[in-house]
């Protein structure tokens, strides 16, 4: 397989460039000195990004985009076989990856690469990680699902060793990631035009863990159901939160809430409580009680790579 190597910018071409995780990752080697060309359908708010950053973009797939000179072509997960970009790569020998292989390849290029990922949430605890580690002045590089107004986009390029993502289970995408840290939210029934059931998507979410390496850790939420089928024999440790102690059914959580008022908004605050920590007074400025457990798991993280 084809390796990007960030002391050796290449030239790229991405097929769907202006999909909210592929625009993100285009935008990111670009910064970082690689030659970035891409298309798609149409123009969009992504695409116009991209092209103000300098990326060239053509609006049309069509098999002369693919030039001599490009390394590596990466295709979002719409593209068939029958398009004309894919084949034009083939018949050149040009190597192609997917867009999960060339982010899992980013990940490697980072000392500390944290993935969420669940059947919900991920979006939701991306952002509340991002906020934190801003916050706290890490200088962190954050790719999200989504528009973070507090960055201005859904990319944020730094310095230091901490890259943030989320990670889909959708037709095991997750699994060509190098996460050092893993988050499992919560894991439910859901793609199932991909998946054949839950025990399937367990699996999945399993194998997942099992890319974490023996200095990593693994953070999931205690209240799914057997929740030890994902820890048994891990290389690495594992760390649980839960919203009620009592529904961590093998052990008691690591983290959990108690005293949970909202407001008139809807806005919680509660109180975290944490293994070998002190009680902390949380106040969330997002609604809801689902979003008291994204700030359990983020919060957990942060305590785990020592942030304030």
């Amino acid at each position: 397989m084809y390796e990007i190597d960030f002391q050796k910018p290449a030239s790229v071409h991405f097929v769907g460039i202006g999909g909210i995780s592929m625009s993100a990752i285009a935008e990111l080697l670009n910064e970082r000195g690689f030659h970035i060309s891409g298309s798609d359908r149409a123009r969009s708010e992504l695409t116009d990004r991209l092209v103000q950053n300098g990326i060239t973009i053509f609006y049309g797939q069509r098999a002369e985009n693919i030039t001599d000179d490009i390394d590596c072509v990466v295709l979002t997960s719409a593209i068939r076989e029958d398009n004309p970009e894919y084949m034009a790569a083939k018949a050149k020998n040009i190597p192609i990856l997917s867009r999960a292989q060339i982010l899992g390849q980013i990940m490697r290029n980072y000392e500390t690469s944290v993935a969420i990922s669940g059947t919900h949430g991920k979006t939701t605890t991306t952002s509340m990680i991002s906020e934190i580690l801003m916050k706290a002045d890490t200088d962190p590089t954050l790719l999200e699902g989504g528009i973070l107004k507090s960055i201005g986009g859904n990319l944020r390029i730094g310095s230091s060793k901490y890259f943030v993502t989320e990670a889909c289970e959708y037709t095991n995408s997750f699994l060509s990631f190098f996460p050092t840290i893993g988050l499992i939210l919560n894991v439910e029934e859901d793609h199932l035009d991909f998946f054949k059931d839950i025990d399937d998507i367990r699996h999945s979410f399993r194998a997942f863990a099992d890319l974490l390496p023996a200095h990593g850790c693994l953070i999931l939420n205690g209240s799914i159901p057997n929740y030890d089928y994902f820890t048994k024999d891990l290389k690495c440790p594992a760390v649980t939160f839960c919203m009620d102690p009592e529904t961590c059914l093998k052990a008691p959580a690591d983290y959990y809430p108690s005293d949970i008022t909202f407001d008139e908004l809807g806005h919680a605050s509660f109180t975290l409580h944490a293994k070998d920590k002190k009680d902390r007074r949380i106040t969330l400025r997002v609604p809801g009680l689902h979003n008291v457990a994204n700030a359990c798991a983020a919060i957990a993280l942060a305590d785990r790579l020592e942030v304030p």
